[in-house]
């Protein structure tokens, strides 16, 4: 029985019309393997993110502007009907918007947040379901799970604990359920899964006293929740409907997540070992950039072999995402993530590569660089100097703007102004100027971004990337991503990976630019 049959036949015997079938799974990470991805397996749109609607007259797929050219290549048109998310749009109200006000909604209660859930509920009637029938019931949990060196957590897990069970009574606790979180409090990793270093662990901080539930505990999990009598502080946007509705009416939220703060402004050994980290990732990227140069009749998907194997002689324990490969038309696609053995690299082709990896001090790297084959174009040079020359303005912003805190949401809007206001040939920056970085390729905060969440102050030792991008379908895309930190009221790059001279029209730069460009390396 294929899967579209198997959730509607399950949607029959729920008494409901409507289901959200999600990418994520209990613990609600971002990157799902797709053998966890239910979402993956009724649609087989294999983006990251993206929730697909289940409804009487077809399945929706809403998919934000990184994948909308990908999810159109990847889906059967004849049962999904694309959703494309403009920038500002909000995916649960386009959701809501597909089910008429007499309807109810089913959703799987461990794999969505209760802050989610609540909002769905204000505007829709919901029904919650405790399990998903796509799920695979037979999988066996592994612990592979390793403590980290002090050298490369700065601080211990019993002096980070300490700072949180500090301020709490004897009637009061902590339930953490965002794997980032579990793994920086107790400095563990785990690099035996594909694109993650995190442990799967959820964790309760007492007074006196910490628990830690590993995967093959949960179940061991559930009857404490069950019986627990403390007030227990939860953030919503990171515990599940579910776990939120096993604590009962001893669910308290967490207003400001101390955690999340904490984790989010690295200190001067985590700063350390990212430093070490992206020199390592450059050197990796410098080797494949020598290897497009030498080598001829060499595809997508040897480029992405020769990628991970320069990782691997640096010392990555793993890759923190899957590294995009992307010629010319392909990298159009802001996530693309085929590698194609077909995709052979001539003399005038593009060929932009975003890739990073984990290292033994478990953060992750992040790096976009694009390379031509040979001699570029004009159009080529253009959209590159002004994809550089973006960068280049949001890098200094701090610098001109020294008087006040700033917020990724304000260099984000000045980024999208300089295109709006620079001819780009047609060429659309269509996704948000950067993310945090840390534990996971995408942490928060901090957030470069038209969303609300990205109007949090930068506060020193936050990570972050800055990448902006200019893409036409059909055409090629360039975007420029260097992995940054903020202190002192300035950005720092961790990246020093060298731009292409030959793809910089220098005419089109400022004498400022042409000054601010000195501090990289150009070749």
């Amino acid at each position: 029985m294929d899967n579209i049959t198997v959730i509607r036949n399950f949607m029959v015997n729920s008494g409901i019309k409507y289901l959200l079938v999600n990418s994520t799974n209990e613990f609600l990470v971002e990157y799902n393997t797709l053998e966890e991805n239910s979402r993956y397996k009724i649609t087989n749109f294999s983006g990251s993110t993206g929730e697909a609607l289940v409804t009487p007259e077809t399945i929706y797929l809403f998919v934000d502007g990184r994948y909308h050219i990908q999810a159109d290549q990847e889906v059967d048109h004849e049962k999904i009907t694309v959703v494309k998310l403009q920038i500002g749009q909000k995916y649960l109200d386009e959701i809501i918007n597909k089910i008429p006000q007499s309807e109810t909604l089913g959703l799987f209660a461990k794999k969505i947040s209760q802050k989610k859930v609540e909002y769905i509920q204000s505007k829709r009637n919901i029904k919650l379901l405790d399990n998903d029938p796509l799920d695979n019931q037979n999988k066996t949990p592994q612990n592979n799970d390793i403590t980290l060196d002090k050298k490369y957590t700065g601080l211990t897990s019993e002096e980070k604990i300490s700072k949180i069970s500090k301020n709490l009574s004897q009637d009061e606790g902590i339930y953490i359920t965002n794997l980032d979180e579990v793994s920086y409090l107790f400095n563990m990793r785990n690099f035996t899964e594909k694109y993650s270093a995190k442990i799967k662990a959820k964790a309760i901080i007492l007074k006196d006293n910490t628990l830690l539930f590993t995967e093959n505990e949960l179940s061991d999990l559930e009857e404490v929740l069950k019986n627990n009598e403390k007030e227990m502080f939860i953030d919503k946007n990171s515990i599940n409907a579910f776990d939120y509705n096993l604590l009962g009416k001893n669910a308290k939220e967490i207003l400001e997540n101390p955690i999340e703060k904490m984790k989010a402004q690295k200190n001067e050994a985590e700063l350390n070992h990212l430093k070490e980290a992206f020199r390592k990732t450059d050197l990796a990227l410098s080797k494949v950039r020598e290897y497009i140069e030498l080598n001829n009749n060499i595809s997508e998907y040897d480029i992405a072999n020769q990628l991970e194997q320069e990782f691997k002689n640096q010392g990555a324990l793993g890759l923190s995402f899957k590294s995009i490969v992307a010629k010319d038309k392909n990298s159009a696609l802001a996530h693309y993530s085929k590698s194609s053995k077909d995709e052979i690299i001539e003399d005038g082709n593009l060929v932009l590569i975003d890739c990073g990896a984990y290292f033994e001090g478990g953060l992750a790297t992040d790096i976009t660089r694009v390379f031509v084959k040979g001699e570029p174009n004009e159009l080529q040079k253009y959209i590159y100097t002004t994809v550089l020359k973006a960068f280049l303005n949001a890098y200094n912003y701090p610098k001109i703007h020294q008087d006040r805190p700033l917020t990724g949401f304000e260099i984000d809007n000045y980024v999208h102004k300089f295109f709006n206001t620079t001819d780009t040939k047609g060429f659309i920056f269509n996704h948000g100027l950067g993310h945090g970085i840390g534990i996971n390729v995408h942490e928060y905060p901090p957030n470069l971004s038209p969303s609300e969440m990205a109007k949090v102050p930068l506060l020193d030792g936050m990570c972050f990337s800055i990448e902006p991008g200019l893409y036409k379908e059909g055409s090629f895309g360039i975007r420029l991503e260097n992995s940054c930190y903020f202190k002192n009221n300035k950005i720092n790059s961790f990246v020093h990976m060298n731009y292409e001279k030959k793809l910089i029209n220098f005419d089109l730069l400022t004498e400022q630019e042409k000054i601010w460009l000195e501090e990289f390396e150009v070749k």
